[in-house]
């Protein structure tokens, strides 16, 4: 079983010039952080030319596929039938892209056969830690 789950996925800027911009982005989740969800940008879309790396909710993800979700920095909301709308919301502004809710679908899919969704604690190692922390592991 894969502990590291990668997808790569085209998404379209939304910016204020006319006309979306497609960019590649990848969705990564890892069974060492069985709750969140990682989406890399690459260098080349940023302001700095650093890529950039936003950690969020898995859940999140999933709730905004079908309704709007999230109040902090990332968001999340359905754009009809076929498409997801994810905002990033930093001190430097708001970026808004569009992805293929098949692709966050499939994602999420994969996702949950590493870890079902509400067994996430089971993955947290606590109780391992804590066993290692006192001495009875």
């Amino acid at each position: 079983m894969d502990r590291v789950i990668d997808q790569a996925v085209k998404v379209r800027l939304i910016a204020t010039a006319p006309g979306p911009h497609a960019v590649p982005a990848v969705l990564h989740y890892h069974l060492a952080d069985p709750l969140a969800v990682r989406m890399s940008f690459p260098p080349e879309i940023s302001l700095d030319g650093v890529a950039v790396d936003w950690a969020f909710a898995r859940e999140l993800l999933a709730e905004g596929l079908s309704s709007p979700a999230g109040r902090g920095d990332v968001r999340v909301r359905p754009c009809g039938p076929d498409r997801t709308v994810m905002e990033f919301h930093a001190y430097e502004g708001i970026a808004m892209v569009q992805l293929d809710t098949a692709d966050v679908r499939q994602f999420l899919t994969r996702s949950y056969a590493v870890v079902p969704a509400g067994r996430e604690p089971a993955h947290l190692g606590v109780e391992r830690g804590l066993a290692e922390l006192f001495g009875a592991a």
